[in-house]
């Protein structure tokens, strides 16, 4: 069994869902070492979320920040709807979105790559309105080649 570890960097991204997969991959060269094992991404913030989804279609991607949005609409007339704005009315809609699609994913690997379904890629999905800078902790688990 074998592990490795590493810290990678998002593109500064406003708010969206993007497909990271080929900069996940590109990021992370040890994945061709794993016969077997797991890859976990974990981001390092409360306003922004990963998720496994359509790899295709961007309209699925754009469809579901709307949806998002629906669901956790933004206080921007300031009538108390949320009670935590100190960084502005996309503040605690991030916060909640968050918690609705996960901090995490964790990607099988068979060898030498990651194990997606057909129409399955990684997402990075912002919800915030400001380009942030976000950290992912790249965690593989497995037994090489």
């Amino acid at each position: 069994m074998s592990w490795a570890q590493k810290t990678i960097t998002l593109p500064s991204k406003s708010r969206g869902s993007y497909l990271i997969t080929d900069h996940v991959v590109s990021s992370l060269p040890e994945i061709k070492n794993y016969r077997v094992g797991l890859l976990n991404l974990f981001v390092q913030h409360t306003s922004c979320a990963l998720s496994l989804n359509e790899n295709w279609d961007q309209d699925v991607r754009a469809d579901m920040s709307d949806a998002l949005d629906r669901i956790v609409p933004e206080d921007k007339a300031r009538k108390g709807l949320y009670r935590h704005d100190a960084e502005g009315s996309d503040d605690m809609p991030a916060h909640v979105k968050s918690a609705l699609i996960g901090a995490s994913v964790t990607v099988p690997i068979s060898n030498g790559k990651l194990a997606t379904g057909t129409w399955q890629g990684i997402w990075y999905l912002e919800f915030r309105d400001a380009r942030h800078s976000r950290k992912v902790v790249a965690t593989i688990q497995g037994e090489k080649m």
